[in-house]
């Protein structure tokens, strides 16, 4: 019902910046969560960030603390699009990055119910 495509991923080198987008298609809603997780090979998925429905237009934000203060997740329902806006870019961010959609307010932990098929971002240092 839903599909997310990512787009943005590259190679960096430390210190620089990118943005990541996910576009979504199919049967969204403007209430669904939308976040990003992360995985870097030999470690566990981490959730990165994921917008928080506040019953309106509005939509709080939790932000990962190995990344807090470096990226910023925002979406654009209009264009049912959500970025990840990733700053001051650290060897230990390169991973696999993935979109992901739940159709409830919060994004679980774990992962919801719809995954984009990834993006890969590379720091060099």
């Amino acid at each position: 019902q839903v599909q997310l495509v990512e787009s943005g991923g590259g190679l960096v080198q430390a210190g620089g910046s990118l943005r990541l987008s996910c576009a979504a298609s199919g049967r969204t809603f403007p209430s669904y969560a939308m976040g990003w997780f992360r995985q870097a090979p030999g470690k566990e998925r981490e959730r990165v960030a994921a917008t928080i429905w506040t019953g309106g237009s509005v939509y709080l934000t939790d932000v990962a603390d190995s990344v807090k203060g470096r990226f910023t997740i925002f979406r654009d329902n209009a264009k049912k699009t959500v970025y990840l806006q990733m700053n001051s870019l650290k060897p230990e961010d390169t991973a696999d990055y993935f979109c992901n959609a739940h159709s409830g307010s919060i994004l679980p932990r774990e992962g919801g119910d719809y995954w984009g098929q990834g993006t890969q971002v590379t720091v060099s240092s």
